[in-house]
């Protein structure tokens, strides 16, 4: 079974979703080692992990197989191998990036470091993001919901549709005592605007270019 959904989507596409879930988790891991807090969906998962005293990769887990319900009843075509390697991987490769760099490097000091790391963090998570949504072989609960409600309204652009799905993830980490806990911060702010935007640039000037070159060449 598994060869012939390997067959149907193609090894590039799959590449594409394992690449880009890579540089998504080491945009996070950048966000976490600014300081200046984390990109909403994970400042929330950390926060709420903490309330219920349960290690942040565990908890990303059982968060996204809630999701994977919403996603399940109205955005099932959005349900592959990348649902898969996101929902239940990412929590992890955001903990190994994150202990090598600050291995490597430490936190970064001054405001103005800080600030760089932080949209250094953004545009990595934004093509990474970009890489394995137009990959088209499944994306995370979370990331589906974006999708969902841009299928249910088209004319509104997808970034405002991520716009609104962070907002409300960086509103539930205040409220599970993010800004306390130092999940909140610029850094929040800055991808909950800016990861929509970015992600649809890459979408047109980058991610999109890669595959049709990809498929032609497969041909």
């Amino acid at each position: 079974m598994l060869k012939e959904y390997f067959k149907k989507v193609g090894i590039k596409r799959v590449l594409m979703t394992l690449i880009g879930n890579i540089f998504i988790g080491l945009g996070i891991g950048i966000f976490k080692l600014s300081g200046l807090g984390n990109d909403p969906f994970t400042a929330m998962n950390m926060s709420l992990s903490e309330c219920v005293n349960l290690e942040y990769a565990h908890f990303q887990v059982i968060f996204n197989l809630c999701l994977f319900v919403i996603q399940w009843f109205f955005g099932r075509e959005f349900i592959g191998i990348g649902t898969i390697v996101n929902a239940c991987l990412l929590g992890y490769i955001v903990t190994f990036f994150y202990n090598v760099l600050y291995a490597l490097t430490g936190a970064p000091q001054g405001i103005l470091l800080q600030v760089v790391t932080v949209f250094i963090g953004v545009i990595i998570c934004s093509f990474g993001l970009s890489m394995y949504q137009t990959s088209d072989v499944g994306v995370a609960p979370y990331d589906s919901l974006s999708l969902i409600t841009k299928k249910y309204l088209p004319k509104i652009p997808y970034f405002w549709h991520r716009i609104l799905d962070d907002g409300l993830a960086t509103l539930v980490s205040i409220a599970a005592g993010g800004i306390a806990g130092g999940m909140i911060g610029i850094g929040t702010l800055v991808s909950a605007f800016g990861l929509g935007p970015f992600i649809q640039f890459f979408n047109k000037y980058c991610s999109e270019k890669l595959l049709r070159n990809k498929e032609e060449i497969g041909k």
